[in-house]
């Protein structure tokens, strides 16, 4: 499995890249690998709030349709216009062109509840084991 070193990572498969007080979110390769083909992503509207374990944004497949949570709370500041027109870039490049939005953060301390590309051997050693295909099943919440 690959992992990008600069990236913090929830236990449902987002991952969060820190810019100073924003962050920026999407989902991993692994995510995007069980989604199967991404032909619609609905992304919070500018300027909304967003909480911290709640539903944000929805990914349609051609397996289903996906909530996405929250990793955390704030305000949106950004969003990736580019995944309306081209979807797939989720497929394509989850930890590049396929970001999905960017946060101002209410507490940047709240980082510290994420997993660091360090503990990522236990994701590999899941992945292997076929565990972390369960807990996708559970982050899948299917509409």
């Amino acid at each position: 499995m690959n992992f990008s070193e600069n990236l913090l990572y929830t236990k449902t498969h987002e991952w969060v890249k820190n810019e100073k007080n924003m962050v920026r979110i999407s989902i991993t390769p692994y995510a995007q690998g069980q989604l199967g083909d991404v032909n619609y992503v609905e992304l919070p509207a500018l300027d909304s709030s967003i909480e911290a374990g709640k539903a944000c944004a929805v990914i349609e497949s051609t397996k289903a349709a996906f909530e996405i949570l929250a990793p955390i709370s704030g305000k949106v500041t950004k969003i990736n216009n580019n995944l309306e027109d081209n979807p797939q870039l989720v497929n394509k490049d989850p930890y590049g062109e396929g970001w999905f939005f960017m946060v101002e953060m209410k507490d940047t301390q709240k980082l510290k509840i994420f997993y660091h590309t360090r503990s990522t051997k236990d994701c590999d050693r899941q992945y292997e084991s076929g565990t972390q295909e369960k807990e996708m099943q559970n982050w899948m919440i299917l509409l």
